[in-house]
């Protein structure tokens, strides 16, 4: 899978500094992930296409997106060592799986320093990826409409295609997509995200936060974040952590009614990049939302 003149041409990229092993960490969506040691005891990563995208680059898209949160100031991504629309070589953040069982404050801090940056529009200036998946970021006035579109909308498409839905589900998510105005805020203050912050992207070291990976950026509502956070239960979402963030951004009255209409998007997700056994969620979060 790892073919050696990648190797090569990443070593000429590091001028020539001796690569003396490489790792296979992860091949997604034909998008190769190695771990790479060098003779100065240097480890880096580097992200390549082992098949090539012509329709969408998602490794351009994330070198571009590191620049931008870089260029914010924003300190918890692996820093870009390398560039292009070929390559993506960051430095590698050392982590060893050891997560806090407990929302501890330093992962919680990291998480509200990406949403203290607001914008006045829903989108993103350039188009990003989930899981090697372009989403559209243009511009919006209103966040139902922006979520709709481009995002709920967006897989509900990809999974119809896929015929991944029974007829009763895709009657139920087309319902909800038509009283999208009603079921969650339609204006609440652009926030910048993450994007995918899943529990596989973000990295721990003996209990401690180290880095986020594999952002998908837009404005947004950080409240589809915490939705997501909350979804899959990691042992570093505690029971408090709603009540340890809104110390710091308030969080709507009305959180829990809208949560699974966010959750339900990440379901979508999950159900077309991943497994059909998504489509049990899927159905267990339609039953959730009142319509």
């Amino acid at each position: 899978m790892i073919n050696i003149n990648d190797i090569n041409q990443i070593s000429t990229i590091l001028n020539g500094k001796k690569i003396i092993k490489y790792q296979l960490i992860s091949n997604s969506f034909n998008i190769n992930c190695v771990k790479l040691y060098l003779s100065n005891k240097q480890i880096i990563i580097a992200k390549y296409y082992s098949k090539s995208n012509k329709k969408f680059n998602a490794i351009y898209s994330e070198k571009k997106n590191l620049e931008y949160l870089q260029e914010k100031k924003i300190n918890y991504f692996p820093k870009i060592i390398f560039g292009n629309e070929k390559y993506l070589i960051t430095e590698f953040k050392e982590n060893n799986n050891k997560k806090p069982k407990k929302t501890n404050l330093d992962f919680l801090k990291a998480v509200i320093n990406i949403h203290s940056f607001s914008n006045n529009f829903y989108g993103f200036r350039f188009d990003t990826q989930i899981g090697g998946v372009k989403h559209e970021n243009k511009f919006e006035k209103n966040w139902a409409d922006f979520y709709s579109k481009t995002r709920l909308n967006y897989f509900f498409d990809l999974a119809n295609k896929k015929n991944l839905l029974n007829k009763s589900t895709r009657i139920k998510i087309d319902e909800v997509i038509k009283q999208i105005k009603n079921l969650i805020p339609n204006n609440p203050k652009p926030k910048l995200l993450h994007g995918d912050l899943w529990e596989g992207n973000i990295l721990f070291k003996d209990y401690k936060f180290v880095s986020f990976i594999d952002p998908g950026s837009f404005y947004g509502h950080n409240e589809m974040e915490l939705a997501y956070l909350r979804w899959f239960k990691p042992v570093f979402i505690d029971d408090d952590f709603l009540f340890k963030y809104k110390e710091y951004i308030p969080i709507d009255k009305n959180y829990f009614s809208y949560e699974p209409v966010y959750q339900l998007y990440y379901a979508l997700c999950n159900l077309v990049l991943w497994d059909k056994s998504y489509i049990i969620e899927v159905n267990n979060l339609l039953n959730k939302i009142k319509i």
